[in-house]
């Protein structure tokens, strides 16, 4: 057997390890614009429950219109980064509305929110420096933490003392900065950091504060600032990295924003924005309509915190076991791999979508059915899930 034989075996035999364990995913297509009820390509219309479309925007008149205005005045792709020729008037544009948005001094944009936090660290923090981090936080932070050479703590899961403890031992270890980095709010559990306590431990230390806001901007707070406000703490966070992918229009992009000495550097050095071709322009300019509608208006996310707090008090009445908390992400737990794949499938038979997730995007023991809530759906929508939910679980006999 040749070396390339014995290659392609070996991953032919993790594969089947992996359909063996349950823990094989497998992609739905759909045929239709992201909504409260989508097609998929057998013809099925199903309520969707998944979309990281907290605010409904996905398929909003205004924006694709705006998406169709900027196709039409700055053409379809720059074919460049941005210092060559890849900048427009569209990208500076959103660059100081998000900033303005986020109450800091300035932002960049990036293709993708995980080249925002891929290419945050190294360029900022040197081996003579700490980054203390969430047991949690996305893949994305660990990466991007990964490629510098700072000392790295983490702390217990938005646990403000543990993090005290780390803060503790970076200074004992002869740290010259340090910056702590969560999640604002955490993408399988719907947790919201409790920033206001670690900005306090973050003052008294010393320490920097990042936090990346993918599902939060747009939705968390009074005016949707993000989990900054809802916490109380807006305009004293150093880093803010986040996402046009999620309620900002879900399409594409991230971005980083903080103080301006932070993005001018990053612009000189960080790798992702200076060698990925810059953010289509129709994303640019739809995303400023985007930041239009919610700087205009708190109707969306209103009617999102409305459709949250029916949704958690109605499935938890129907005998499944929740996660707690206000987020819009609303993990019902399955805890066996295989079960929450069994739910999910009949789910989608019911005409619900809805996925499981399982090891390793959660920890094993903990498979679950994410269930996301969005703005765009009406009470008739979640009523129709709920049953669905309680029809398969009683089948399955996951409810007593």
């Amino acid at each position: 057997m040749t070396t390339s034989s014995s290659f392609y075996q070996h991953l032919a035999q993790d594969i089947q390890g992996i359909h063996d364990a349950g823990l094989y995913k497998t992609e739905r297509i759909i045929t239709t614009p992201q909504h409260a009820v989508v097609r998929t390509t057998e013809g099925r219309d199903v309520i969707n429950l998944c979309a990281n479309n907290y605010l409904g925007l996905s398929s909003h008149p205004a924006v694709i219109e705006a998406a169709h205005e900027a196709l039409r005045t700055h053409g379809y792709g720059l074919s460049s980064v941005r210092f060559i020729c890849g900048t427009q008037d569209l990208h500076k544009t959103l660059e100081a509305r998000i900033a303005r948005f986020l109450g800091t001094e300035d932002s960049i944009l990036y293709a993708a929110a995980f080249d925002a936090n891929g290419g945050l660290f190294e360029p900022l923090l040197g081996e003579e420096d700490a980054v203390i981090s969430d047991t949690l936080n996305h893949a994305s932070i660990i990466d991007g933490i990964r490629l510098c050479k700072a000392k790295r703590y983490r702390y217990e899961h938005n646990n403000p003392d543990d993090l005290e403890r780390c803060l503790l031992q970076a200074k004992a270890d002869g740290a010259r900065f340090k910056l702590v980095f969560t999640d604002g709010a955490f993408s399988m559990d719907g947790t919201i950091a409790q920033l206001d306590r670690i900005r306090e431990i973050c003052e008294r230390h010393g320490a920097l504060l990042g936090i990346d806001e993918c599902h939060a901007t747009g939705f968390l707070g009074k005016t949707g600032r993000g989990t900054h406000e809802h916490r109380g703490v807006f305009g004293r966070v150093d880093i803010i990295t986040g996402t046009l992918g999620k309620a900002l229009g879900g399409a594409s992009g991230g971005f980083t924003a903080g103080r301006k000495e932070v993005i001018d550097l990053l612009r000189q050095r960080s790798r992702p924005y200076l060698f990925s071709n810059t953010l289509a322009p129709v994303i640019a300019g739809a995303s400023i309509a985007v930041l239009d509608l919610l700087e205009a208006s708190t109707a969306l996310r209103d009617k999102l915190e409305d459709n949250t707090k029916y949704f958690r008090k109605a499935i938890t009445e129907a005998g499944f076991e929740i996660k707690p908390g206000d987020h819009p992400i609303v993990p019902i737990m399955v805890h066996d791999a295989v079960k929450a794949q069994r739910l999910s499938k009949r789910l989608m038979e019911l005409g619900i979508y809805a996925v499981g997730f399982f090891f390793p995007v959660v920890p094993k023991g903990q498979a679950r059915i994410r269930v996301q809530m969005s703005a765009v759906h009406e009470r008739e929508h979640l009523e129709r899930a709920v049953a669905a939910f309680s029809q398969a679980g009683r089948e399955l006999e996951l409810l007593k």
